[in-house]
């Protein structure tokens, strides 16, 4: 209801209904599956589309064995059904998120003021913001996300205990940020996302090893390189271009590694194991805040990997490097860089970029052809 009401073409549509996500998989068997552990939804398949269906939420009950909840007031499983709207709109989390849709009459059901939110372009969270927070601090990263997205200002009461519980994303589940990270910078509006990730202090929370350089005065160049990425990241977006995880991690944690394997050097290292041992380190440091599936961390690895031999091969046997499948994305990133502003990598972009542009570039074919069984040769009958 929100994008519709505000002129932009939704994404999805989601339906709430009374009815339990069991009786959902019932009623729509083949069709159906049921996911999510901490809210149980269903999901409908119509061809190739997916509807989400979720089951009303009712009121919290401490005594309910389908919620639970830490020490810290943080709820790690909300499976308690309601029977109506008037039950389900006091679970939602923003004002302008808990607007419905009623098909029998074709009205539009709003209990807390978001129809007035949207016109006033204001993001306001449902109940005591701190509390709010405190059941799922994700809702500070969401808050962020949807002010980026719609342009709208957040509300003072909600904004205010933003960075006091950003700590509590310490506590999220590491693959339930990875989902966050990606709808944060795979939205279309990853330039403004990083910029109110920053103000609110929630950079860090994500990506500490990058926020402690910014936070030791090392941020020129990786500040331009960020910006530069994340820019073309959105216009990628914007035109319905692909984009990938492993090269916006690559960009994120790009300087980190530099200073770390700069260090290994200094104690000792030769330059092959000290960055060897850097681009170790930062991923596992990196993965124990944000999960990273195993063939993304690896492919970040040879994005980087590959800078030093895009630096080596130029003029020398290049169209070996051009053949290989990761080609594209690390001489993306050397041209990011220069970019930015490094000057040691300037000259060298420059010749790939005429080298591909005067030459026949090989491609690389990725279905290999089965081989063809041998026929075997029968004996003549005698």
């Amino acid at each position: 209801m929100r994008d519709l009401l505000l002129g932009r073409q939704p994404k999805d549509f989601d339906v709430t209904t009374n009815a339990r996500p069991e009786q959902v998989r019932q009623l729509f068997r083949k069709n159906s599956l049921l996911i999510g552990r901490r809210f149980r939804l269903a999901h409908v398949r119509f061809g190739r589309e997916v509807i989400e269906v979720a089951t009303f939420r009712g009121p919290r009950d401490e005594s309910d064995s389908g919620e639970r909840v830490t020490v810290n007031g943080r709820i790690v499983r909300d499976n308690i059904y309601g029977s109506s709207v008037a039950d389900d709109v006091w679970r939602r989390d923003f004002s302008v998120n808990a607007l419905y849709y009623n098909i029998s009459d074709f009205s539009v059901i709003d209990h807390v003021g978001g129809m007035a939110d949207i016109k006033a372009r204001t993001l306001r969270l449902i109940g005591n913001p701190s509390t709010r927070y405190r059941e799922d601090a994700v809702r500070a990263l969401r808050a962020t996300r949807f002010a980026a997205k719609l342009g709208f200002r957040i509300h003072p009461d909600t904004e205010a205990p933003i960075p006091v519980f950003g700590g509590l994303l310490g506590e999220m589940p590491p693959a339930r940020l990875f989902d966050e990270v990606l709808k944060l910078f795979h939205g279309g509006h990853a330039l403004e996302s990083f910029r109110l990730l920053r103000k609110y202090d929630l950079f860090g929370r994500l990506f500490p090893a990058t926020d402690i350089l910014f936070n030791q005065g090392e941020s020129g160049f990786m500040h331009r390189l960020l910006e530069c990425a994340l820019t073309n990241t959105d216009a990628r977006i914007s035109e319905g271009k692909p984009v990938t995880p492993s090269f916006l991690f690559a960009s994120l944690l790009w300087e980190p590694m530099q200073h770390l394997a700069r260090r290994n050097q200094e104690s000792g290292m030769n330059l092959v194991s000290a960055f060897e041992a850097a681009r170790r380190e930062v991923i596992a440091e990196q993965v124990k805040r944000v999960m990273l599936p195993r063939r993304h961390a690896a492919m970040i690895k040879e994005i980087w990997l590959f800078q030093q031999r895009l630096a080596r091969h130029a003029n020398k046997r290049p169209k070996r490097l051009i053949g290989h499948p990761r080609f594209r994305a690390a001489y993306d990133f050397l041209v990011l860089r220069a970019e930015a502003g490094d000057e040691q990598v300037r000259d060298i972009a420059k010749w790939w970029t005429d080298f591909q542009e005067s030459n026949e570039i090989p491609q690389r074919n990725p279905i290999k052809k089965r081989a063809q069984p041998r026929r075997r040769r029968q004996k003549k009958k005698s």
